[in-house]
């Protein structure tokens, strides 16, 4: 299983979010927890005795899972499909159904399953910030911030790592539509102020 068993009362969200309730945020961590252990396990099957590996993952800085910074482009997602469900082009039953297999650990609960695991020892655990828009340089004076340009930059990034699994979900007709939609929100995009990935 890539998505958490037992969060069927994650109505109208398609993640964690504020309005999730506790046992969505524990079903999260523990598959993250059982996923992220099991990778390890066969990665250290794999690796010569004293090998070394470096993973990059998206990650967050804080505790809280459902964070805004964190959560920002999924709960626009979710926007996106709970309008189209408003207007009849998705089910309603579709969208109750529907939980992204995702999920951004903070650097201790990585260190912790680490350590539980056993099969690697950590040497360096780093952060470092990515905006989700390439383009969206603030050290850069030239810069000027386009909402639109910027949407469709993240929408192009969100659609490339979310695509496979809404067309199985709910059907290839109705991502154009859903993307265009994620990409226009008037309450979506702002400099890289407002965040980004860590």
């Amino acid at each position: 299983e890539i998505v958490p068993q037992g969060i069927e009362n994650n109505k109208g969200n398609i993640y964690m979010y504020k309005t999730s309730p506790q046992n969505v945020f524990d079903a999260y961590l523990k598959q993250f927890d059982s996923d992220f252990s099991s990778f390890l396990r066969s990665r250290s099957e794999e690796i010569i005795s004293g090998g070394r590996m470096v993973i990059t993952m998206i990650g967050r800085r804080i505790l809280e899972p459902s964070n805004k910074e964190r959560c920002k482009l999924w709960e626009l997602l979710a926007k996106s499909l709970r309008d189209m469900v408003a207007e009849k082009i998705v089910e309603e039953a579709k969208l109750d159904s529907f939980n992204l297999p995702y999920y951004n650990p903070n650097g201790t609960e990585i260190r912790n399953i680490i350590q539980r695991d056993g099969s690697f020892h950590l040497d360096l655990l780093e952060s470092f910030d990515v905006n989700w828009d390439a383009t969206d340089d603030p050290e850069n004076e030239d810069f000027v911030f386009s909402k639109i340009t910027s949407g469709q930059n993240v929408a192009k990034c969100i659609r490339a790592v979310s695509e496979s699994i809404l067309v199985s979900h709910f059907g290839e007709e109705i991502i154009e539509d859903l993307f265009h939609r994620f990409a226009d929100r008037p309450d979506g995009f702002q400099p890289k102020s407002s965040g980004g990935a860590t």
